[in-house]
């Protein structure tokens, strides 16, 4: 998959590098051409000097080609901005947009934009919202075959009861976290869109808890 990463900082530098070792394609695109000097020196993707909002960069960078954004410059109103182009315009399904103001998440989960807040926000929750079909685990037991994982809710569950997911004896929804709040009471939860799922299966069970995820109820 390509991916284009806007803001070239610790963490822009950081999701791009770790993109590129899982084998996909990345573009970065930074307004200082001395950001990407964070970049390891074997990175192979493409580096676009300008805005994220700018559709000349954007084009530079592949937007076209993309399955997933990521804007995380240190600027609300700069990434978000960036994040509804890339939804609106070019059509890219996964897009994550950095905020360092918690309330404004609201207004923006509501344009449909995932954020994370920045006291929070990582490399590898990042990857979370590019790669929601990543197969990471959280936690495992002693004997590997109880793992704790997390994922996103499909949009086709949405509206639906949440304990509807879950598998009796291979795999059970134990918290959700909503709005960046986490939540226990996942037994009389209706999903919503971006809620991040936290459950334990078994080992043997992660491909038929993906299945279950992909099929719309």
């Amino acid at each position: 998959m390509h991916v284009v990463v806007v803001g070239c900082g610790r963490v822009g530098s950081g999701v791009a590098a770790q993109l590129e070792s899982l084998g996909h394609t990345v573009s970065i695109i930074d307004r200082s051409k001395r950001a990407f000097d964070r970049l390891p020196p074997d990175f192979r993707g493409t580096k676009v000097v300008g805005s994220g909002f700018d559709r000349e960069a954007l084009d530079a960078a592949g937007a076209h080609d993309a399955g997933a954004l990521a804007s995380v410059t240190n600027g609300d109103n700069s990434n978000i901005l960036c994040a509804r182009i890339a939804r609106e315009t070019y059509g890219i399904a996964n897009v994550v947009a950095r905020i360092y103001d918690p309330r404004r998440a609201v207004i923006y989960q509501r344009l449909g934009i995932p954020t994370v807040p920045t006291v929070s926000w990582t490399a590898t929750q990042v990857l979370r919202w590019l790669l929601p079909e990543d197969d990471s685990v959280e936690w495992r037991d002693a004997t590997g075959s109880l793992l704790f994982v997390e994922r996103i809710l499909p949009d086709g569950w949405a509206g639906s009861r949440l304990e509807e997911l879950e598998s009796a004896g291979r795999f059970k929804v134990v918290s959700i976290v909503r709005s960046n709040q986490p939540r226990l009471d996942v037994t009389s939860l209706i999903g919503q869109e971006d809620d991040v799922l936290q459950l334990v299966v078994l080992r043997d069970a992660i491909g038929e808890l993906d299945e279950r995820l992909a099929k719309a109820p």
